[in-house]
């Protein structure tokens, strides 16, 4: 099998080759060729030592304790790209779940492949022959995700795998091999060993795969979901209203699905956005009622995503994401005050984020269109809008300038002013001029002295 390698890969294992070395393509990178799809980076193994890797390339770098020397190459376009090269590594014994005990350089490729997680990952290519020990080939054009040997095996070496087999299936549109999906079943509990930050890489990932519902859905049906996000899972078996024809679970799997934005953080607030639903849920049937779940809910994704080890950063745009996921847009009621006061609680920078949660929630019901016309309309008038003044900063005043006009010292009453004056401009932004705000400061800082 003749595999598209771009030439400074070609080149990398020629000279391996030429130095006496074996040296083959592995893992990803081979499995994406076969399949037809652009690999993102390249990986080589081969039977020569750390040291012997770093006399054959010029530039090279060796700082870890896998034996994996990263080799810097220059393509024929002036392009670096960085190649790691890894010597054979044998089978080791995985005491915790998640690292060997000790890294054990192989001898030969066999003993290499036969140590990795899936067959489509274990195959070889050396630039001109694809080596196939565990029919890696048969199984990518079954669409199947197997383990190489035992599949309790290869997940007690390390628990994430039981993840990355949900994950390349929601990314390849692959389904589990049976004997590989009874183990994941078994082995559930111990992706409570794994890391947050680790379960976190992974999920993103799904998140941003072709199929993020087929990813979720198995590891909802393999029992992964409850030790991960069991939040999700409280929503199981629970109706909604008139509004909805799926229960809370499968309403929010389908609005993660439908979501329409490219970002795994605004995809993954749409999976979050009635997480709050069940812990108020009142009533039964299609009258049933979910006060407060926006609130209760962003708490809840905050603790989700803190746990998974995002960053603080996009824990809190999670959060305000399903904070604010049920504004209010009745655009034959609303006024372009109340537009502005909108964008304001929202953010105009979260305008196309909350946009994509609300068509994913809309389109999850199973029962509305996408964007219907108020909601095309209310995102059209927010366009218009966006750049009249939102916050205090955008005010002709600031609050030196309060403290020069009134004496005051800095404290409270300074920012009860600049809100004050931010509401005048939020119903009419001709207002922000320096002369309005001076003269209405004066008067609110008169009452509040009275």
């Amino acid at each position: 099998m003749n595999l598209p390698l771009p030439q400074y890969v070609h080149d990398t294992l020629n000279a391996l080759h030429n130095a006496g070395f074996e040296g083959f393509v592995v893992g990803g990178s081979v499995r994406d060729l076969c399949i037809g799809r652009e690999p993102h980076d390249f990986d080589v193994t081969t039977n020569a030592t750390p040291d012997q890797i770093q006399k054959v390339f010029a530039d090279t770098l060796y700082n870890n304790s896998f034996g994996t020397v990263a080799v810097r190459v220059i393509d024929s376009e002036g392009v670096k790209h960085e190649i790691e090269v890894t010597p054979y590594r044998a089978e080791s014994v995985y005491t915790d779940g998640r690292h060997p005990d000790a890294v054990q350089f192989g001898v030969s490729l066999e003993e290499d492949l036969k140590r990795r997680d899936f067959t489509i990952n274990a195959m070889a290519y050396d630039g001109e022959k694809l080596t196939d020990m565990f029919n890696g080939q048969e199984d990518y054009r079954a669409k199947i995700i197997r383990t190489v040997g035992n599949p309790e095996e290869r997940f007690a070496e390390d628990a994430l795998r039981l993840l990355r087999a949900c994950r390349f299936a929601a990314q390849l549109g692959f389904q589990l091999d049976l004997a590989t999906a009874a183990a994941i079943v078994r082995l559930a509990p111990t992706i409570q060993k794994v890391s947050g930050e680790r379960i976190r890489d992974e999920l993103l990932k799904i998140l941003a795969s072709e199929d993020p519902f087929r990813g979720f859905w198995l590891l909802h049906v393999t029992g992964l979901l409850q030790y991960i996000i069991p939040e999700l899972e409280e929503g199981l078996g629970v109706g909604q209203n008139k509004h909805h024809i799926y229960t809370v679970f499968m309403h929010n799997m389908q609005a993660m699905q439908y979501c329409p934005s490219d970002d795994p953080i605004v995809i993954f607030a749409a999976l979050l956005h009635d997480v709050g639903k069940p812990r108020v849920k009142e009533g039964d049937g299609i009258d049933s009622t979910f006060h407060q779940h926006e609130y209760v809910g962003a708490q809840m994704a905050y603790e989700i995503a803190q746990r998974l080890k995002f960053s603080r950063k996009d824990c809190e745009r999670i959060a305000h994401l399903v904070r604010q996921h049920m504004f209010y847009y009745n655009t034959g009621e609303i006024t372009d005050a109340g537009v502005r006061r909108i964008l304001k609680r929202i953010g105009r920078e979260n305008i196309d984020d909350l946009m994509a949660v609300r068509v994913g929630d809309r389109m999850g019901s199973g029962v509305q269109k996408e964007k219907p016309y108020k909601l095309i309309e209310l995102e059209r008038r927010m366009r218009l809008l966006e750049k009249d003044p939102m916050d205090t900063t955008m005010l002709a005043i600031d609050g030196n300038d309060i403290m020069q006009l009134t004496g005051m010292k800095p404290g409270r009453e300074i920012g009860v002013i600049l809100n004050a004056l931010l509401e005048d401009v939020l119903e009419d932004p001709s207002l922000n001029t320096v002369e309005y705000l001076t003269k209405r400061a004066k008067e609110i800082y008169t009452k509040i002295v009275e």
